[in-house]
């Protein structure tokens, strides 16, 4: 009889946030003790406009599952414009992507302000939900880094 070794999935999921409101909205959904899975891994950005598509492409590269870009609600951007230019390079990069044959549902924009911290986390525990239905992430296994 042959025993398996079959771990459970457990996703990567990169967060991309903005400093001046997604970023304060996760420290606020902290301090009111909401919780959502620390399967995320947020990393904070001054703007969601410096968020380069070539991050995330490079966090899949690297293993992730699921990337998520959070930034101010459009008009409310500490730089003015910064997450209009997200936004348009977050289209782009959505059917470049499509192209390259990666679910539509493991990347994600959001909208989030400082005083949202119900909202992070609603929408990060969503989206940790879609990633588990979706599933490891093999469609660029090939371009990962693996370890030997």
């Amino acid at each position: 009889m042959q025993v398996e070794n079959k771990k459970e999935f457990q996703p990567k999921i990169v967060a991309f946030c903005c400093n001046w409101c997604s970023y304060a909205g996760a420290d606020l959904a902290g301090s009111s003790r909401l919780a959502y899975p620390a399967d995320v891994k947020i990393i904070r950005v001054p703007c969601s406009c410096r968020v380069n598509p070539m991050f995330i492409l490079r966090a899949f590269q690297r293993g992730a599952d699921g990337v998520i870009m959070c930034g101010c609600h459009p008009g409310d951007c500490h730089y003015t414009t910064g997450n209009y230019y997200a936004r348009r390079r977050m289209t782009l990069l959505f059917s470049m992507l499509d192209y390259l044959g990666v679910e539509h549902g493991r990347t994600r924009v959001e909208w989030v302000s400082a005083a949202e911290g119900v909202k992070f986390s609603t929408v990060m525990n969503e989206f940790v939900e879609k990633i588990y239905s979706l599933g490891e992430n093999v469609r660029l296994e090939d371009l990962r880094c693996k370890e030997s």
